[in-house]
C-alpha cells in the first residue's frame, strides 16, 4: 500500500518554544505560517508538523501524491483507492473520504492503541 510522504503532526502548547527547540535539533522550516499556529519542519528526510491549538493528540500523517520534500510526484495511489483497500482489510474508517469526489481529500483511522492516522491528499 503506497501511503505517500510520512510526517508526525505534533500538538504543541507553544509553537514558538517548539520551533526553537526543534531548530536546536537541526530542523528547518519547510512551510506553514507561524502566525496561524502551524509550521512544517524538516531535518534530512524527517518531517514534523507543529500545530498549536488545532487538535488534541499527536497524529501520524501520510500525504499521497507528495515526496518527503512536499513535492508532487507523478504516480501515486489516490486516497479514495487507499480507503477502499483499508476497508477490504477490515480497517475501520473514522472519517471517510468522499469517494465521488476528485482531488484533495482525506481520511482518518486509528491504530490498535488509539493513535490517530491521517491520510491527507492535497491534490
Amino acid at each position: 500500500m503506497e501511503l505517500g510522504a510520512f510526517s508526525v503532526s505534533l500538538s504543541v502548547k507553544d509553537i514558538n518554544k517548539s520551533k526553537a527547540f526543534y531548530e536546536k535539533l537541526g530542523f528547518q522550516t519547510l512551510g506553514g505560517e507561524i502566525t496561524q499556529n502551524w509550521l512544517i519542519m524538516k531535518n534530512e528526510s524527517c518531517v514534523i508538523g507543529l500545530f498549536q491549538g488545532m487538535f488534541e493528540k499527536n497524529i501520524l500523517t501520510f500525504n499521497p501524491g507528495w515526496n518527503q520534500q512536499a513535492e508532487e510526484i507523478d504516480s501515486f495511489t489516490d486516497v479514495r483507492e487507499l480507503q477502499k483497500q483499508l476497508k477490504e482489510h477490515g480497517i475501520k474508517i473514522l472519517s471517510e473520504a468522499d469517494e465521488t469526489s476528485e482531488g484533495p481529500e482525506s481520511l482518518t483511522i486509528e491504530d490498535p492503541d488509539g493513535n490517530p492516522i491521517l491520510i491527507d491528499q492535497h491534490r
